[in-house]
């Protein structure tokens, strides 16, 4: 463990739930680059479901900054394990929250676009109105309610979405596994968000947490994805571009393609009115963002990645049909996850 994450019974500066996943470790070695100590835990130390336990470790560790990077990020178990998705997506956040309050910490937790309709035509404000289509965005928004709720002055909402990194199986990275097993990939075309590197994510989020901190940045909603728009088509061309492959070996297809139990929202651009007012820059162009993180996570793919689903054809079939999860679900579990 980075000698800047503490285990010691000591107050500590920023503590990171949900630490073993893609974005709690890119928060990590943030944290730790801008010689921040925090405590990193795991969904092994901490429970997020037991209330008890949550209010012990903030109690013990006393930070003043809570970055909760842990979710049930399961879209289509959700669908039939809704109780379940909830005590993770909804209870937990509600007992960290409340946890706080005790303490005095401020809380930066991590939601997702699923708590919007997906059927706008511009980008989603910070306060558009919500209206989640699947179990997994209505669990998310219990979370954001929760939060917002106990911690009205030092709860912070970060909406993000088709999020991917070197730290955990994701889309990029099933996409370049696919490049070099497949001569052609049908992708989804018509589904419109935002790619965004986890790393990009975990700066905007200590950026808004040091302005929480100093009190520049005012609780509340903020919306923390790439700047641009593409669809998964477009995402992967531009993933082909980057390998030296021909781009024209992806072909476009439609949602209807593929059946899943969970909607996936059609439309999920996010608007970053609130960043600048207070004092956090948005997220760079997705395209620059890719071309600046594909070599970490070219070079350091597992062999077994698998990221989101993909459908393939007949066995031993040239054509795939590669089926997006979404921004979320980057390592399908019925635990807590990465968002």
């Amino acid at each position: 463990m980075n000698p800047t994450h503490e285990e010691a019974s000591v107050p500590a500066g920023w503590l990171v739930t949900g630490a073993g996943g893609m974005l709690g470790q890119d928060v990590l070695a943030r944290l730790a680059a801008e010689g921040e100590r925090s405590v990193a835990l795991d969904r092994a130390a901490l429970d997020l479901t037991d209330p008890a336990a949550v209010r012990r470790e903030l109690e013990r560790h006393r930070p003043a900054l809570v970055v909760n990077c842990a979710a049930w990020t399961a879209v289509d178990d959700a669908e039939t394990h809704e109780a379940e998705a909830l005590r993770v997506n909804g209870d937990g956040p509600a007992h960290l929250a409340a946890a706080c309050a005790r303490t005095g910490a401020v809380l930066l937790h991590v939601s997702t676009d699923y708590v919007f309709a997906g059927d706008a035509t511009t980008p989603y404000a910070e306060d558009a109105p919500t209206a989640p289509r699947s179990a997994y965005g209505r669990t998310k928004l219990a979370g954001e309610q929760a939060v917002l709720k106990t911690l009205p002055d030092r709860g912070y909402v970060i909406r993000t979405a088709w999020l991917y990194g070197a730290g955990g199986p994701n889309f990029v990275r099933t996409m370049i596994r696919l490049a070099g097993e497949r001569e052609t990939l049908d992708v989804v075309d018509d589904q419109r968000g935002q790619p965004t590197w986890s790393a990009d994510l975990a700066g905007l989020l200590f950026a808004l947490g040091r302005g929480a901190l100093a009190g520049t940045a005012p609780a509340g909603v903020y919306h923390g994805t790439s700047s641009g728009e593409t669809t998964w088509y477009g995402f992967t061309r531009e993933i082909f571009r980057l390998l030296g492959a021909d781009p024209d070996r992806v072909r476009p297809t439609t949602s209807e393609a593929f059946t899943r139990p969970a909607p996936r929202p059609a439309y999920s651009v996010l608007g970053h009115d609130r960043l600048r007012p207070a004092g956090v820059e948005p997220l760079r162009d997705w395209r620059a963002a890719l071309t600046r993180a594909f070599p970490d996570i070219h070079r350091d793919r597992p062999a077994h990645s698998a990221g989101p689903a993909a459908s393939a054809g007949a066995p031993g079939g040239r054509a795939h049909r590669a089926s997006p999860d979404g921004p979320t679900e980057v390592e399908p579990r019925q635990e807590p996850r990465t968002v």
